[in-house]
C-alpha cells in the first residue's frame, strides 16, 4: 500500500458545473508529476477519484458535495427483468478485448456518438486528439471491450480499467442509430458479469448525483455501494424508476 500522506494534490478554479445548473464546480487533481501505478489507481478509486486521460481526480466543490462515488457489488445484482430482456437482444454481439487505443474504425464511432448525443456537451466537437487524452493512458491497465454483431459491424465500445478490487467503467459510447438496442446498459450489464467473472467484487461506476437525471440512473443497479464521509454504505433511497 503506497504513503498516501506523501502525494500532492491540486484544486482547479471555480467553473460552471456540468451537472448541476447554477452551481460552481472544482476539481482536485492528484500532481501530474506523481508517478502513477495501477495499486495507486486502485487505492484512489477506493476513496473516490476517477481516471480521464492520464489524470486522477475528484470533485471538489465549495459547500457541495452532490457527487457521490458509487459502485456496484456485483456478487449480489440481480437483473431485473427488462435487464434480462435487454441482454437477450444482444446475445448476438460478439464482445472482445482489445488495446486501448486509436483505430480509425473506433474513432469514427466515437465521434458519430459525440456528434449526435453530446453536441452541447464539453467533449464537443471530437477530435483525434481528445479521444486519445480521455480514454487512454500510460499508466492504467485500460481495455476497449468492442461489441460486434453478426456483420462484424462495431456497435459499441466500453472503454474499462482494471483494478485490483474490480473493474471501473470508465466511458462507453455506441452506435447512436441503433437506440433499439439499448447498448449504453447492454455493456454497463456486461462489466457486472464480467467482474463477477474475474471474481472482483465491484464495478465502479464514477458518480452519482441526485439531482442530476443523467446521472441518478446508476440507482437502478443494486445494490450500490456509495462512499459517504469516507464510508462505502449501501444506497437505501428508494429507486424512482420503478421499471420491471
Amino acid at each position: 500500500m503506497s504513503d498516501l500522506s506523501e502525494l500532492r494534490f491540486f484544486r482547479t478554479p471555480a467553473h460552471p458545473c456540468s451537472y448541476l445548473e447554477g452551481q460552481q464546480a472544482a476539481t482536485l487533481f492528484v500532481d501530474p508529476q506523481t508517478r502513477l501505478d495501477a495499486a495507486l489507481y486502485s487505492e484512489l478509486s477506493r476513496l473516490g477519484f476517477r481516471r480521464s486521460g492520464d489524470y486522477l481526480y475528484r470533485p471538489h466543490c465549495e459547500g457541495c458535495q452532490a457527487c457521490i462515488p458509487a459502485r456496484v457489488r456485483v456478487a449480489d445484482f440481480q437483473p431485473r427483468r427488462r435487464h434480462k430482456r435487454l441482454m437477450q437482444r444482444n446475445a448476438d454481439l460478439r464482445v472482445s478485448e482489445e488495446p486501448a487505443r486509436y483505430t480509425r474504425e473506433i474513432y469514427r464511432l466515437y465521434a458519430r456518438y459525440i456528434d449526435q448525443r453530446h453536441g452541447d456537451g464539453d467533449m464537443y466537437p471530437p477530435s483525434e486528439e481528445q479521444f486519445t487524452s480521455f480514454l487512454t493512458c500510460d499508466w492504467a491497465d485500460t481495455r476497449f471491450h468492442c461489441f460486434r454483431d453478426g456483420d462484424d459491424q462495431l456497435l459499441a465500445v466500453a472503454v474499462t480499467d482494471h483494478l485490483d478490487d474490480g473493474l471501473s467503467a470508465v466511458y462507453t459510447f455506441f452506435d447512436p442509430d441503433r437506440g433499439e438496442r439499448g447498448l449504453g446498459v447492454n455493456a454497463l450489464l456486461w462489466q457486472i458479469q464480467a467482474s463477477h467473472r474475474r471474481g472482483l467484487p465491484y464495478l465502479y461506476l464514477g458518480y452519482w448525483i441526485r439531482q442530476c437525471q443523467k446521472m441518478r440512473y446508476k440507482s437502478q443497479y443494486r445494490p450500490l455501494e456509495v462512499l459517504i464521509q469516507g464510508q462505502w454504505r449501501e444506497l437505501e433511497e428508494p429507486d424512482r424508476d420503478t421499471g420491471a
